[in-house]
C-alpha cells in the first residue's frame, strides 16, 4: 500500500464497500448508487467552498477531509482509479492552465 495519505484512504474505501451497508457509511452511499454519490461530491464541494470563504481555518482543513473522502467513495463507485489521475496530472504537468482547458474543449488558438 502507499504511503501517501490520499492512497491510504481510497485502500479503505476499497475494502469496506463490499460490507454490511447497515454498519458502514462507506458501504452505504456506494449501495445508493453512482448518482447519490456524485451527488455527496457536490455538497461536499459547496460546503468546502462556503468554508474557505470564512475565517475558521479548522472548518476549512474539515470540510476539505470530507470532499477528499467523498470524492474517493465515488471514484470506488464509478471505478475511476486513483493512479489514472495522478497521471493525467502528471501530464498536465509544465503545461499552461489555460492550454490545457482549451485542447480539452478541442479549441485551438
Amino acid at each position: 500500500m502507499s504511503e501517501h495519505p490520499f492512497d491510504r484512504l481510497y485502500a479503505q474505501v476499497e475494502l469496506r464497500k463490499s460490507a454490511d451497508p447497515t454498519k458502514s457509511y462507506t458501504a452505504k452511499l456506494i449501495s445508493e448508487g453512482t448518482p447519490k454519490c456524485a451527488k455527496k461530491v457536490g455538497e461536499e464541494a459547496v460546503e468546502v467552498a462556503i468554508a474557505c470563504l470564512g475565517t475558521e481555518y479548522k472548518a476549512k482543513v474539515e470540510e476539505s477531509a470530507d470532499l477528499l473522502y467523498h470524492l474517493c467513495v465515488l471514484w470506488a463507485a464509478s471505478g475511476v482509479n486513483p493512479a489514472d489521475v495522478y497521471a493525467e496530472l502528471h501530464a498536465r504537468e509544465n503545461r499552461s492552465g489555460l492550454d490545457s482547458k482549451a485542447a480539452r474543449k478541442g479549441v485551438v488558438k
